[in-house]
């Protein structure tokens, strides 16, 4: 019979190993390690991910139960407290630096549409549990906020950082890398002249909303069609000044499209492209709810709202491994072509995640063994 690898094997198989090899030489994260590799630890964590696990303890029970399968994947069990002390101390880059490794990699064959690139960004907050001063919001709970670029025609997140719960979103943008000649899409969250000015002078487009007391000067109007959802479309300047001392930066041309959505309310939508349809800068700002989406998917799909520790470096790794699963999963579900809800897909690697079958048969209830017909063929011709 020929070996078949479990559906977990298949899945970190696209995994970038040289890679993460390089960035553990480089971080040092294996130095006078003895029981638990850096490899041992991500293999794990990610099982966690994978498998819904809602502590160290359900890992490691659940591993153990695998110990064999382990071993084709060339990592090792280790006891629930080498593996906290390992989320602890354990440098957090390597992680997130496998992270971006495993983005450079994937976007290529996630992309499949030769379009002008669209970001969106966003940030979701996370409620800890327990005590932890770095991410405490008030006396009685701490949290943490991540921040996300999202690729919505990818389905796949770029960038993502890590803060306290108390930083501005504008504040963790302004260290966002900038890819000129993109799009992109943004709330009120971040509303900052200057911001607004440096991804305009990079040749960004930007598509954001207007606070209801920003007034426009030296506007412009245009005509926009009779029963439509656009109610103005006009071109102005944004104030001059932004306080008593201060200049905008800002000095260009913006446009502002007025829209009704479907519950009634009136939008004021901003963007510094003059030149687009109203109608497509509108449906623009309505893809900025797909990062919703995206952040409803991975708490509620990857478990993201339990977390297996409650130090900053434990927190900064759990995330980093959980947007690496959610790369896994997009990687495996694009190498078949059975299974198009990505849910279902999900759904269908955890509850088959140790069994021996391939990615594109999680749906058979009783798959056929892999065999090797020279072996288990029989020689009926007479003698």
């Amino acid at each position: 019979m020929r070996h078949q690898n479990s559906v977990f094997h298949s899945i970190t198989k696209h995994l970038p190993w040289r890679a993460f090899e390089r960035l553990v030489e480089e971080h040092g994260a294996d130095a006078r390690v003895r029981k638990l590799t850096t490899k041992s630890q991500l293999l794990a964590l990610l099982y966690g991910q994978l498998a819904g696990a809602e502590s160290l303890r359900d890992i490691v029970g659940a591993l153990e139960s695998h110990a064999p399968k382990l071993y084709h994947l060339g990592a090792r069990t280790a006891s629930r407290s080498t593996l906290s002390d390992a989320n602890n101390l354990r440098s957090a880059e390597v992680f997130t630096g496998l992270f971006a490794r495993l983005v450079a990699q994937a976007m290529p064959g996630l992309r499949k549409k030769m379009r002008e690139p669209l970001y969106l960004i966003d940030a979701t907050s996370f409620r800890l549990n327990g005590l932890c001063e770095w991410a405490r919001f008030s006396t009685n709970a701490c949290g943490a906020k991540l921040h996300v670029v999202y690729d919505p025609d990818a389905d796949c997140p770029l960038y993502a950082a890590l803060s306290g719960p108390k930083v501005n979103d504008i504040t963790a943008a302004k260290e966002m890398p900038i890819d000129p000649a993109a799009t992109y899409v943004f709330d009120l969250g971040y509303y900052d002249y200057g911001w607004w000015a440096k991804l305009d002078a990079a040749g960004c487009r930007i598509v954001t909303r207007l606070k209801a007391n920003t007034k426009l000067s030296h506007v412009v109007e245009s005509e926009v069609g009779e029963g439509s959802d656009i109610l103005s479309d006009r071109i102005g300047r944004l104030p001059a000044r932004l306080a008593a001392s201060r200049k905008n930066p800002f000095a260009d041309p913006v446009r502002e499209v007025r829209v009704r959505i479907e519950t009634g309310k009136v939008l004021r939508i901003l963007s510094n492209d003059l030149d687009a349809p109203a109608e497509e800068i509108a449906a623009l700002y309505k893809r900025r709810w797909q990062i919703e989406l995206f952040f409803r998917w991975i708490k509620q799909t990857l478990k993201i709202r339990h977390f297996l520790g409650r130090s900053e470096n434990a927190v900064r790794i759990q995330l980093a491994v959980a947007l690496i699963a959610f790369l896994l999963l997009r990687l495996a579900q694009e190498a078949q072509n059975v299974i198009q809800s990505p849910l279902a897909f999900a759904r269908l690697v955890r509850v088959n995640l140790m069994h021996r079958r391939p990615i594109n048969r999680l749906r058979d209830l009783h798959p056929d063994p892999l065999q090797d017909g020279a072996q288990l063929g029989l020689d009926l011709s007479p003698c």
